[in-house]
């Protein structure tokens, strides 16, 4: 059966006292991740975001974990090829930072910035020929390719698209709604419009942080909200499904509380980080005295943002010499901080362990 819905101008909500408690609870989540203002956490930043978009292509079935992304992105900077799954993992990061982007330093949200997002995430993966081309077929989710009978999900026709997605960049663009449930409501209609051949559920995902970053509750930090969503992904698609069904409340109860999980998990794990990059410091002092303006410290303060490294891609990221790069990973190595992570001498990858490993721990903290 087709699922055509109401448009989010004509929704009546009323929230009990309960969804606006864990709505209120979910925001104050928020803003108290995003209370530690300072450049030098700027690479936790990246590090929250890539974290969100690894969680939101696990639910659709990607299985790249942190440290596999690290090894490739280290890869990259050597010129050297990976796989296509891994591509597609990257181009999520990719997307998720375009749409950020687009909520800090654009105007109002069109369905051309939407289009734009699901470009940067569908362009590269070679099965896919419509990148950032909104549907003009009908789709369905589940069942077979050649039928919607017997699917789990049938989204409204192609020829109702254009409207629907106007009506939603229209509530996006209100400030009369609480952010939380802003988002809430505009991830679930985009999601029950689903407007694109394929990618849906990433582009969606990369809505919420539009919405909160452009509401100016995730200023910073985004919250891996996928992160919880990926534990648990039947509920996820439960609450989905109630709110097609009319159930509004129950999925932004089910939102907020995801996204105060997935907001207080986060905090834990930048005070974990930045305690950790402290420690590194002073195994660095400690091992022998360090220069101030050395690269090492430069290094330091990027590994949160590149776990694992490499000497032609610390030349650039650091735009020192190749000689200094390598006496400072030669001094982080020898501090314990960094440890070889490939067997070659040349080109080789290093990685920050201890570092990997609290990235192991926030991948199962959903």
């Amino acid at each position: 059966m087709m699922h055509v819905p109401d448009p989010l101008s004509a929704i009546d909500l009323q929230l009990d006292a309960d969804a606006v408690g864990a709505v209120s609870e979910a925001e104050q989540s928020v803003r108290d991740l995003n209370d530690t203002q300072h450049p030098a956490l700027e690479p936790l930043a990246w590090l929250l975001l890539r974290t969100e978009s690894i969680a939101s292509s696990k639910i659709e079935g990607m299985q790249v974990d942190a440290r596999h992304l690290a090894r490739a992105e280290a890869k990259r900077s050597l010129d050297k090829r990976i796989g296509p799954e891994t591509e597609r993992v990257l181009a999520n990061i990719g997307a998720m930072q375009m749409a950020i982007d687009t909520a800090t330093h654009a105007g109002p949200l069109t369905v051309a910035h939407l289009s734009a997002v699901h470009h940067q995430l569908m362009a590269g993966d070679i099965n896919y020929h419509a990148p950032g081309e909104v549907r003009t077929r009908q789709n369905w989710i589940g069942g077979n390719n050649y039928t919607p009978c017997g699917a789990d999900f049938v989204p409204p026709s192609a020829d109702r698209v254009p409207a629907l997605l106007d009506d939603l960049c229209a509530y996006v663009a209100r400030d009369s709604e609480s952010p939380l449930v802003q988002a809430a409501l505009a991830h679930a209609q985009f999601e029950t419009i689903h407007p694109f051949a394929d990618g849906n559920g990433r582009t969606g995902r990369a809505l919420i942080h539009i919405v909160l970053r452009r509401r100016g509750l995730a200023r910073t930090f985004v919250p891996p909200v996928s992160l919880v969503f990926a534990a648990h992904r039947h509920r996820y698609i439960d609450a989905l499904m109630r709110f097609r069904d009319g159930d509004v409340a129950a999925w932004i109860v089910h939102f907020a509380n995801a996204t105060t999980h997935a907001a207080r998990t986060a905090t834990r794990y930048l005070q974990q980080v930045d305690a950790l990059r402290a420690s590194w410091r002073e195994q660095l002092r400690a091992y022998r005295p360090v220069r101030a303006d050395a690269v090492a410290w430069q290094i330091i303060d990027q590994l949160p943002a590149q776990p694992i490294v490499t000497g032609p891609g610390l030349v650039q990221s650091t735009d020192r010499t190749k000689a200094a790069v390598s006496q400072a990973i030669d001094d982080l190595c020898a501090a314990g901080i960094l440890q070889s992570a490939s067997e070659h001498k040349r080109n080789r990858l290093y990685e920050a362990p201890e570092l990997m490993a609290l990235l192991r721990s926030l991948e199962l903290e959903g």
